[in-house]
């Protein structure tokens, strides 16, 4: 295992892992204990009071973060002819039908996001089984399935993200890169904060919100005071 630099041995001595942060005292953290030489991802783990088993708790939904991800998203147009000139002046990575069909059925999935008209759907829907396991499937929920697919496009490379509770009643989201501003993962944490406060299904019952935590791919996970996302 490679040693720690003195720099950031220093700052994950700093780390109290009894406290609960405020989200800028976590942003700036972040910063300091992650090595700059690589842009790591900052993510956030939101815990939620939901019983994801059950429909009427399910938390799913889309927000665009203010400063994006910091990601290149490689977006995937599955449409007909009418609607491929739209989707490549939106910027769409891939654009066409029945060959990224047949690619993706011979297991390619070079792509972050697929995004298709609903008359494509018949040619689509079968992709599931391998497209649904890696989160990949379009959903007129989460505005990916839609006649308006050039605007789907910039949405989605200008920082829309979708996110859902996974089957622990866990949200996992990225929320930038280490390289951003601590004032942008702020904005971004609390845009993102805001959106699933919102979507507290009436059906949830004590506690909604039970635990959040910010980490980057280099560092271990702060716990944050979910109170601070509001101040």
């Amino acid at each position: 295992m490679a040693k720690h630099t003195k720099n950031r041995k220093a700052a994950l001595e700093k780390i109290d892992r009894s406290k609960a942060y405020t989200i800028a005292e976590a942003a700036e953290l972040i910063k300091e204990i992650t090595n700059m030489k690589f842009d790591a991802s900052v993510d956030m783990d939101i815990r939620l009071g939901v019983d994801p088993r059950k429909a009427n708790q399910m938390v799913r939904g889309t927000v665009t973060l203010p400063h994006g991800t910091g990601k290149t998203v490689r977006v995937l147009a599955l449409c007909s002819p009418d609607k491929e000139e739209e989707a490549k002046e939106a910027g769409a990575d891939f654009v066409g039908l029945d060959e990224f069909v047949d690619k993706i059925k011979g297991g390619w999935t070079d792509f972050d996001v697929v995004i298709c008209t609903p008359n494509v759907m018949p040619k689509v829907g079968p992709l599931g089984k391998i497209l649904g396991p890696r989160g990949l499937m379009p959903n007129p929920k989460t505005g990916t399935v839609t006649m308006d697919i050039g605007n789907a496009v910039n949405d989605v490379k200008a920082g829309k993200i979708d996110f859902k509770v996974d089957k622990y009643g866990i949200i996992h989201a990225s929320v930038g890169k280490s390289s951003f501003e601590q004032q942008k993962l702020i904005e971004n944490a609390k845009e993102l904060m805001t959106t699933i406060m919102k979507l507290k299904p009436p059906a949830a019952k004590g506690t909604y919100v039970r635990s959040v935590y910010l980490s980057s791919t280099m560092s271990p996970g702060l716990k944050i005071e979910p109170k601070s996302f509001t101040v």
